[in-house]
């Protein structure tokens, strides 16, 4: 099954150029079975590799564009009343897919944003009391602009914490810009007319077979300190919680499976560290949260 995973990054290559690295992390995060959040500035790919990953595991993707208007049920979808049969029928709204892209979510308000809290951890939404899931596998990819804060709503600690991991795309270098320009006078494939590579079900195999990586106890209490010493350091205001703690757990296997392994290395943690942990920590005043994560990964022994 791993050599799926490469037919999928292969796959996913005919329209991102570069950004390896960034993929390998949004796998990770899809099969670990948590979510990603894409913080990065307009125009670097962060739609065009939501789009591409739902077409390539041939999932049903859906874009919500949050505004300061919207509504939760916008998100969750509503009882709309039906004249011709007398009685309420429940319109699903765009969460009910595998792969939902809410685009600049912290331009929704709190309200809209909690609507979301729900589905990422549970599956399910609630509305009039009633629960009902929605499809397996299913991922959210929330992108945000960390330039323009006028008219946003930063994301609360119970929000972020949903999040398997924080990434940034970043620029293109030179050189994958300019293939960028020369894909535009090719035959290259756009996101339209990019076939599938790996069937819902797989995907679901391999989320499962990731869960049978084996990560040794001396490095799930390298995990636990790390953990643990993000509470107790004085520049932390807000530590990771215990589901930070199960987010990398997750994360290194998938990691490792990703890699071709069946066991877990310190560098798998080492090297997800920063994108697991630093969103779910409030740095003290003018301390920049990557950066205590990374001086963590130096004071914190090594198993």
């Amino acid at each position: 099954m791993r050599e799926r995973i490469e037919t999928l990054i292969q796959n996913l290559g005919q329209t991102i150029v570069g950004k390896s690295e960034a993929i390998r992390l949004v796998l990770v995060a899809l099969f670990s079975g948590g979510h990603a959040l894409l913080e990065d500035v307009p125009g670097v790919g962060k739609t065009l590799l939501a789009k591409s990953l739902a077409r390539s595991i041939d999932g049903q993707f859906q874009r919500v564009q949050c505004t300061p208007d919207l509504l939760p049920t916008d998100i969750t979808g509503t009882n709309i009343w039906n004249p011709r049969s007398g009685e309420f029928e429940y319109m699903p709204g765009p969460v009910f897919c595998n792969v939902l892209l809410a685009d600049e979510i912290n331009r929704a308000t709190p309200r809209t944003q909690s609507a979301l809290l729900e589905v990422m951890e549970e599956q399910q939404v609630t509305v009039d009391r009633v629960s009902r899931s929605v499809p397996t596998p299913f991922f959210v990819i929330a992108t945000q602009n960390p330039v323009e804060y006028q008219g946003t709503f930063p994301l609360p600690e119970a929000q972020m914490d949903r999040f398997a991991l924080a990434l940034s795309l970043g620029y293109p270098s030179e050189m994958e810009e300019l293939q960028m320009l020369q894909r535009l006078g090719s035959q290259a494939a756009n996101v339209q007319e990019l076939r599938p590579c790996i069937t819902l079900e797989e995907v679901q195999q391999l989320q499962q077979l990731c869960q049978t990586v084996r990560i040794e106890s001396s490095l799930q209490r390298y995990i636990l300190d790390l953990v643990r010493a993000t509470r107790q350091d004085e520049d932390v205001v807000l530590g990771v919680s215990p589901r930070g703690s199960v987010a990398l757990f997750r994360a290194t296997q998938a990691l490792a499976f990703l890699e071709g392994r069946d066991y877990a290395i310190p560098d798998d943690i080492k090297f997800l560290a920063p994108y697991v942990l630093a969103h779910r920590v409030i740095p003290a005043g003018g301390h920049r949260a990557k950066a205590v994560i990374e001086r963590l990964l130096w004071s914190v022994p090594i198993p």
